[in-house]
This record gives structure tokens, C-alpha cells and sequence, in this order.
């Protein structure tokens, strides 16, 4: 079984396709990992996140083993990171470079230990849309930028980094324009998406719903 969510930053996506991956035994991709690590790999390297010549070259040559090496930084899951993400993610043959390797996943979803799993849960922007068009589930969870913004400036004080919440809103509003409306498969849900609004959900009644969608899903199998 395939399963895509996407969502724009802070919606639940992470924390939903990770419990539904503990609880129907399945492989979790977090396809944002990819280009998180082609943008850091830039900001390492000194080289611009805008030159998109030098992102193809680093997405052409990423790898499973680099990006989760990467994934150790501790700006891989900052706002650096993300940011780095948000821009790379909107270069054509930086997508282009990254889509076989996540396409290929679906086909034979394995486990961090290389056993193979039931399934696959994608955690992104355009899992539904580009990488799995013909996934078992497509899940669009969203949420107001307000809420959004709470929820990620909690994040960032819980880890003691000091940022005010107009400049997380800011961002997160930024970051949604330019997902929205990057040439190159923007931000939107599938056409037959069930889009999830968790602005007055919590992570637990929103997993809650999306668990009865996948039994009655399975039953019908």
C-alpha cells in the first residue's frame, strides 16, 4: 500500500506519516530529505542556494548514504535547511535529478535496516501530484499560517533557539508563496486528494481519522 501526504510546512505531515508507518508496519520517506540535503550540501559548500546549475550538479550526485549524513547537521532540520530546501525544490533539474530515487522506493519500500515493509508512507510537497500519482491514499494536510507559525515557533523555543513569532510567521509565509507558486509541480493537492484541515485538530484526532480511511481501505482490498 502507498500512501502520500502533502502539506505545506508545519501542517502535521512529519508526526502523522510516522505513526501511521508504526502502526501499519510501513517504510517512511520523507521525500523534503532529499532536497534539504542538496540545499545544505550548497550552504556547506559556500556556494549560492540560487545558483541552479551548482544544485542539479549536488542533486545528480546525491545519495542515500550522503543524505543521511547530512541529516546529522544540526541545520539539516532548521530553518536554514528548510529554507535551502524550499529554494532548491523549485529547480526543474533539480527535481528531475531527485524524482527516479523516490520513484524507485515506491516500487521496493524498505526499511532503515534494508528489510523490505508492507508499504510506503511519503511525507512532501508533491508526493500525490508527481512522485506517486497512482498512490493507494492521497492525504492533503493543511492548517492557517497563524497555527502553522505557533506550532513550529514552539519547535524552535523547545530547542532554545530565540526567534519571535512574527519573524516565524513571516517565514512561513514566504516559504508558502514560493511553494504555491514555483514553476515546477507547486504546491497543490491531487485532484483526488482528502485534504485534512488541522487548524483545531490535534495530532491524535487527526491520526484518528486517517486510521479509519486505511482500514476501511484495507477491508475493501
Amino acid at each position: 500500500m502507498i500512501i502520500t501526504i502533502d502539506g505545506p510546512a508545519s501542517a502535521g505531515k512529519g508526526t502523522l506519516a510516522q505513526k501511521l508507518a508504526q502502526k501499519y508496519q510501513m517504510a517512511y520517506f520523507d521525500t523534503g530529505m532529499v532536497y534539504r540535503a542538496v540545499g545544505l550540501e550548497l550552504v556547506l559548500a559556500g556556494l549560492s542556494v540560487e545558483d541552479a546549475a551548482a544544485a542539479a550538479v549536488a542533486a545528480q550526485k546525491m545519495t542515500f548514504q550522503k543524505m543521511m549524513k547530512l541529516s546529522a547537521h544540526p541545520d539539516f532540520r532548521s530553518d536554514v535547511g528548510g529554507s535551502a530546501a524550499s529554494k532548491v525544490a523549485a529547480m526543474p533539474k533539480v527535481r528531475e535529478a531527485l524524482l527516479k530515487m523516490q520513484q524507485d522506493f515506491a516500487r521496493h519500500p524498505v526499511f532503515a535496516d534494508g528489510q523490505p515493509a508492507k508499504g510506503a508512507i511519503y511525507d512532501g510537497r508533491d508526493t500525490g501530484t508527481v512522485v506517486c500519482p497512482r498512490a493507494d491514499l492521497k492525504l492533503f494536510v493543511t492548517a492557517s499560517p497563524e497555527v502553522r507559525a505557533d506550532r513550529r515557533h514552539k519547535e524552535f523555543l523547545a530547542k532554545g533557539m530565540q526567534v519571535s513569532l512574527a519573524e516565524v510567521l513571516a517565514q512561513i509565509r514566504e516559504r508558502d508563496w514560493r511553494d504555491e507558486h514555483r514553476a515546477a509541480a507547486p504546491l497543490k493537492p491531487a485532484a483526488d486528494a482528502r485534504i485534512l484541515d488541522t487548524t483545531m485538530l490535534t495530532a491524535d484526532e487527526v491520526f484518528a481519522q486517517v486510521c479509519k480511511i486505511v482500514d476501511d481501505i484495507q477491508k475493501k482490498a
